[in-house]
């Protein structure tokens, strides 16, 4: 873990260098965002959907008997901006974009297609690493954002079906609770987590070496450890911002 880590960082060092080199092209950024972000939009949108739908389901009643109903909107909010939203969309780009970005890499590794970028005098690790990392850390916020507003109108209407909420008092406690220091927090989760979705994946692809059943090992291996990257990265933004 400790050498993949340093590995990561080099990759990272070298593809921020390669992107200030000027040798990035717009056109080849444009193409990995909509392979990494527009393309699990949908799943994105409704997974917040769903899971602002159940945490609307179990906190209502129990709110309403209570008599605070009026601040359910609010802890929606709050939990879908500060975790689940930059959370579960990260998880499920990196679950769909981060695996297709390592079997892309790997199987370019095991086809000698890196060799021959080298033999071109071109840094292979900022040209198929930069435009991915780049997109990757721009366009994971902008879905994250799309997934909070629904996940918060998600809770909206499963608050009125089970409880009767009127959306007047589910939006008023949503404002009164909302602080845009959450927002931006929640941003920069989602900068964070897309910078390492494309940076683990990518380098766990370039380290392949065999043939096609490595290139499925590794593609499984790149799953994982950006899932648990990104995890330990949540809970130090977390210790950082909020303790």
């Amino acid at each position: 873990m400790i050498k993949f880590f340093g590995k990561c960082v080099i990759n990272l060092w070298l593809s921020i260098r390669y992107l200030f080199g000027g040798n990035s092209r717009i056109f080849h950024i444009l193409n990995q965002a909509a392979a990494i972000s527009f393309d699990s939009l949908v799943i994105s949108l409704v997974i917040a959907f769903v899971a602002a739908a159940v945490i609307a389901i179990q906190v209502s009643k129990q709110f309403l008997m209570s008599g605070a109903e009026a601040y359910v909107g609010g802890s929606i909010a709050i939990v879908m901006i500060r975790e689940i939203a930059p959370g579960f969309v990260a998880l499920a780009i990196g679950a769909r974009a981060g695996t297709a970005i390592s079997a892309e890499i790997a199987n370019m590794q095991v086809t000698s297609q890196v060799d021959a970028i080298k033999t071109l005098k071109v840094e292979p690790v900022g040209y198929y690493f930069t435009p991915r990392i780049v997109a990757s850390a721009i366009t994971v916020p902008m879905v994250v954002m799309i997934a909070e507003v629904v996940g918060i109108l998600g809770g909206l209407l499963v608050s009125y079906a089970t409880i009767g909420l009127h959306p007047a008092r589910y939006t008023h406690s949503v404002w009164l609770w909302l602080n845009a220091r959450d927002i931006y927090i929640s941003l920069f989760k989602a900068f964070v987590f897309g910078v390492l979705i494309a940076l683990v994946c990518a380098t766990q692809g370039y380290e392949t070496r065999g043939g096609a059943k490595d290139v499925g090992e590794s593609t499984t291996k790149a799953a994982v450890l950006s899932t648990v990257y990104m995890l330990v990265a949540d809970f130090i933004i977390n210790i950082i911002f909020y303790l």
